[in-house]
């Protein structure tokens, strides 16, 4: 009798799990991060600019009870701080659209391999230059003569929150970077709501030297509460509203990975 071989089965492909692929993402993003290192270093130009130009032109804003008396210099470092993050998270869109026009995001979606993780992977590596970048800007405030009082922790409570902020803008930004597939519409949108952010809030100024509309946008502005939190921890007075203006950052970055996610998938059936 003759036997008949049965061909052998073929085990099916194995998939790395998630965090393997969000891992492959950050790496290809650092890698490139590195190859091209002169535009985080570049962007650390503009807070030594405000830092020491502006913490000189304003000193005598320090004198005010408002600003605390201690020194304008050790209340601009927070706002500086976050303003670095913030215009940081709005460029991060960028990226995406290099991807889009160069085939590469066509690949990504063809692959096996989780939409969320593709996000989470470019978020990771942002949030890194992000907190290089927020270390520095400490240094540079020290260096020009603030002093942090709250300590480490304190320190760490704000690049926390200045992370929080960064993830909420570097989402944000990659949203409407996969939803407009344009350089020019993603560097307008982002100028036309940063610099608002920024001088709506007390990134600058403390609100009782404020108008009064200015004050009650400020109240409601995710930079004042980001800026708020930062300068609680590094002079050791956290606000009295300190946890829901955290709570108001969490939520808004849940909401803005959600909106990101949303959007590559968006892209991808729109192909």
């Amino acid at each position: 009798m003759t036997t008949i071989a049965h061909p052998r089965a073929v085990a099916a492909p194995t998939r790395s799990g998630w965090f393997t692929q969000a891992g492959q993402v950050l790496r290809r993003w650092m890698i490139s991060s590195m190859r091209q290192a002169w535009g985080p270093v570049m962007s650390l130009i503009q807070p030594i600019i405000w830092i020491l130009l502006f913490g000189q032109v304003f000193a005598s804003l320090g004198a005010l009870p408002q600003v605390g008396g201690d020194g304008y210099i050790d209340y601009l470092v927070p706002g500086i701080l976050m303003m670095t993050v913030l215009y940081s998270g709005a460029w991060a869109g960028t990226g995406y659209i290099d991807d889009i026009n160069s085939g590469v995001m066509d690949q990504y979606l063809t692959s096996p391999i989780s939409r969320s993780a593709i996000i989470s992977g470019q978020l990771a590596q942002q949030l890194i230059i992000s907190l290089a970048q927020s270390l520095v800007v400490l240094g540079i405030g020290w260096l020009g003569g603030a002093r942090y009082p709250g300590g480490i922790g304190g320190m760490l409570v704000a690049l926390g929150v200045a992370t929080l902020l960064a993830a909420i803008f570097c989402c944000a930004s990659s949203a409407v970077a996969l939803v407009t597939r344009s350089q020019i519409a993603l560097i307008s949108l982002s100028q036309l709501i940063v610099l608002p952010a920024t001088f709506l809030s007390t990134a600058m100024m403390p609100a009782a030297l404020m108008p009064e509309w200015v004050q009650n946008v400020a109240r409601w502005n995710p930079m004042t509460w980001a800026v708020e939190l930062g300068r609680g921890g590094l002079t050791g007075v956290y606000p009295e509203y300190g946890w829901w203006q955290a709570g108001g950052l969490a939520v808004l970055t849940a909401l803005a990975f959600v909106w990101a996610v949303r959007s590559i998938r968006a892209y991808q059936r729109s192909v």
